[in-house]
């Protein structure tokens, strides 16, 4: 599937944070979502992503926002990583079915083709969805570059609300 125009409604889904515990998207409604999808727990640019996204969750709940990871790692996986990290957002596990695509990433057209030192593979391109209180995306980032990314969000979603709140 390809990626997801900002405009068009959100797909759906309901998945498994570290708890095993499920978290859907329409439990967001009325709120923005920052969706982020990462490749792998753990390792040094997502544990750097989530980690930034930790340090400013204050500001976007102020902001009337919520943070939510996704990847194809286990729940035990995930657990171990947001323990380690204290981690205070929901990581969801989208692990796939057989050796089938993860469905919320392929969804959201985040289950690429991608290459390590020539040789190609399926696997998670870091993407970030920011999904506005109505259930359309608002904004999309391909291949995000983690620094300043956060701030970048703070600042669209603080603007969005000021913007909402003088309609």
């Amino acid at each position: 599937m390809s990626l997801i125009e900002p405009g068009a409604k959100a797909p759906l889904w309901s998945l498994p944070d570290r708890h095993g515990d499920l978290v859907a998207l329409k439990s967001f409604t009325g709120q923005f979502v920052i969706l982020y999808f990462y490749p792998k727990a753990d390792t040094s640019v997502c544990a750097n992503q989530a980690c930034t996204f930790r340090d400013a969750l204050p500001k976007f709940r102020r902001a009337g926002a919520a943070v939510v990871g996704i990847s194809p790692d286990s729940v035990e996986t995930l657990g171990t990583f947001a323990k380690k990290h204290r981690l205070n957002f929901p990581l969801l596990s989208d692990t796939p079915a057989n050796s089938d695509a993860p469905p919320t990433c392929a969804a959201y057209g985040t289950w690429q083709k991608k290459s390590m030192y020539g040789r190609p593979y399926m696997g998670v391109v870091r993407t970030t969805y920011l999904i506005a209180p109505d259930g359309k995306v608002a904004r999309r980032w391909d291949k995000v570059r983690v620094a300043g990314h956060a701030e970048v969000l703070y600042d669209l979603i603080r603007t969005a609300a000021k913007n909402a709140d003088t309609r």
